[in-house]
């Protein structure tokens, strides 16, 4: 009988510290997340130039090397209140290269700016595709995730993994909080219950991970969407793409799937 009472006092003090837990977890509701999106520009160029005979591509390459760093480093931030969201970059932190021509990758040099309603599952995209700025209105993309249970730490809070394929062939990797009840994440990934801190496309070389979360009132006018740029959707601006690389080869499908995220 004392057996029994000890495990009963025992099962309730677990209970009461998990109660407590709960009502002492903070949610974060609003705020600014700062990302940083590395490119692994080596890896990315070994691939642009695998199969190229001439030597000039290799002396290109180790030029780009003996004057650049592997990885491309460039900072983003996601604004958000309640659900909706404005996804932007810092362009000062953007990188200069001694060697462009060769490091030019779409994927790698991609500056979306993008402000997502949950509550009307939209998104507004602007995008800037070469010499053109477009202006994207659609439905948010619909991601089937798998979730796991794998876990890690990204900026201080505790994120959960989750893996998806993406454009028929793009596999990516999301770290989400629950503690950020927001459902969305960098560039367009929505979908997971919680906020994405962390993302990877392992076989693009490329990965955006929250480097801090501030905690502050989200205003409706630093949420607004961007205006300029020509009108369109997704559908319109695939066949835009489609007609302008028709001619671009093995570059093309890549080249496709960048302005398609």
């Amino acid at each position: 009988m004392k057996t029994i009472l000890n495990r009963i006092l025992i099962i309730i003090t677990v209970l009461a510290s998990c109660n407590t837990f709960a009502q002492n977890d903070h949610f974060v509701e609003n705020g600014v997340i700062e990302f940083e999106k590395k490119s692994n520009m080596y890896a990315l160029i070994t691939k642009k130039i695998k199969g190229e005979t001439d030597s000039y591509y290799k002396l290109a390459f180790e030029g780009y090397k003996k004057n650049n760093p592997q990885f491309k480093t460039v900072k983003s931030t996601l604004s958000f209140s309640k659900n909706k969201s404005l996804y932007k970059w810092n362009e000062s932190t953007e990188p200069t290269s001694n060697n462009s021509w060769i490091a030019d990758d779409a994927m790698a040099n991609l500056k979306n700016v993008i402000a997502t309603d949950l509550d009307t599952k939209t998104s507004i995209t602007q995008k800037n595709v070469y010499d053109d700025l477009y202006l994207v209105k659609d439905s948010l993309r619909k991601i089937d995730w798998k979730i796991t249970d794998e876990t890690r730490e990204i900026a201080g809070y505790e994120c959960r993994r989750a893996n998806a394929i993406v454009l028929d062939s793009v596999y990516v990797v999301a770290y989400y909080t629950i503690q950020i009840p927001f459902s969305g994440g960098p560039e367009s990934f929505t979908g997971l219950p919680g906020t994405i801190l962390g993302l990877a496309m392992p076989h693009e070389n490329m990965t955006w991970f929250a480097t801090k979360v501030t905690e502050i009132p989200v205003s409706d006018k630093d949420l607004a969407p961007p205006i300029k740029g020509k009108p369109t959707d997704n559908k319109g601006l695939n066949k835009i793409l489609l007609d302008a690389l028709k001619d671009w080869g093995k570059w093309a499908k890549k080249t496709l799937q960048a302005y398609s995220l």
